[in-house]
């Protein structure tokens, strides 16, 4: 079962990225020379000051009475950038598709190093023993399941555009079941111990929550002044990848009882906690 549940991980993930792939301009990443400055802040603080500040609440004392699923859950959601689904939701909630979409590729790319710097950063922090995340591992699985299913998307737009035009919405699509899928898969495999796990993990909740909270607020300050900017970053430094954590849970800890559960659940805190910051970003530009 966990072998399944990793196979299906990975297709969700390559089908999202292959969609994207599918509706990216060449002027995307054209734009990438214009606002080098921006992307460095916000490459920044998703791949480094979110894990930093992760890590520095796991060591708080009150931390200390989190239960296992639920700090690897953190830790592993802190760690890996570069939310698949972020340009979709980025694009309906007022911020920059194109933005979020430079962002987000060039996160994934960064991701190979950041990854195993900041696993072996926690690893080392807090004594953990077989959690082996090299930047070999990391490149293997962010290139099959992100970096080659982008670029063969990217191929196909640029060779057959009437075609990658027609058919990009059936892709979409598909990535989204498949999204839905592995959610279900889940569930059905861990959903009798729902309750029971957020009965015993509020106090885990809470710090998901904090967070996300945090995410939010760097993101939103590292984008200087412009409004769409300002909910673009937001948004993509806040929306960890689950794909990538659920890869993780499932490749090095497999036996493990509630990390994929805790994995749902911060992704679950994390849309709770985005609906009133867009909200207010709403206010903002409506006019007087």
């Amino acid at each position: 079962m966990p072998q399944a549940t990793s196979l299906l991980i990975g297709a969700t993930l390559f089908a999202i990225m292959f969609a994207l792939g599918l509706g990216l301009s060449g002027d995307t990443f054209r734009m990438l020379k214009h606002q080098p400055g921006l992307l460095g802040r916000l490459l920044i603080g998703t791949c480094v000051l979110v894990p930093l500040v992760a890590l520095g609440l796991l060591k708080l004392p009150i931390s200390q009475g989190l239960s296992e699923p639920a700090r690897f859950a953190i830790a592993l959601m802190a760690v890996c950038p570069s939310a698949p689904l972020t340009l979709r939701k980025a694009g309906k909630k007022g911020g920059s598709s194109d933005l979020a979409a430079r962002l987000q590729v060039s996160a994934a790319a960064l991701a190979i190093l950041s990854i195993p710097l900041m696993a072996e950063l926690f690893t080392q922090s807090f004594g953990i023993r077989g959690w082996d995340i090299g930047p070999r591992e990391v490149a293997v699985q962010i290139g099959k399941a992100q970096l080659l299913p982008l670029a063969c998307g990217l191929l196909v737009r640029h060779r057959c555009p009437a075609w990658s035009q027609r058919w990009e919405g059936a892709f979409d699509k598909l990535a989204n079941g498949l999204l839905l899928l592995v959610i279900l898969a889940v569930l059905a495999k861990t959903g009798l111990l729902l309750i029971p796990f957020l009965g015993r993990n509020l106090l885990a909740l809470a710090a998901m929550g904090v967070l996300v909270a945090a995410s939010l607020v760097i993101g939103h300050l590292l984008a200087g002044r412009d409004p769409q900017t300002q909910t673009t970053t937001a948004l993509v430094t806040s929306m960890r990848n689950p794909g990538l954590a659920l890869l993780f849970a499932s490749t090095y800890a497999p036996t493990m009882v509630g990390l994929k559960l805790a994995v749902l659940a911060y992704v679950v805190m994390t849309v709770l906690l985005s609906i009133p910051y867009l909200q207010w970003r709403q206010r903002v530009r409506r006019p007087a």
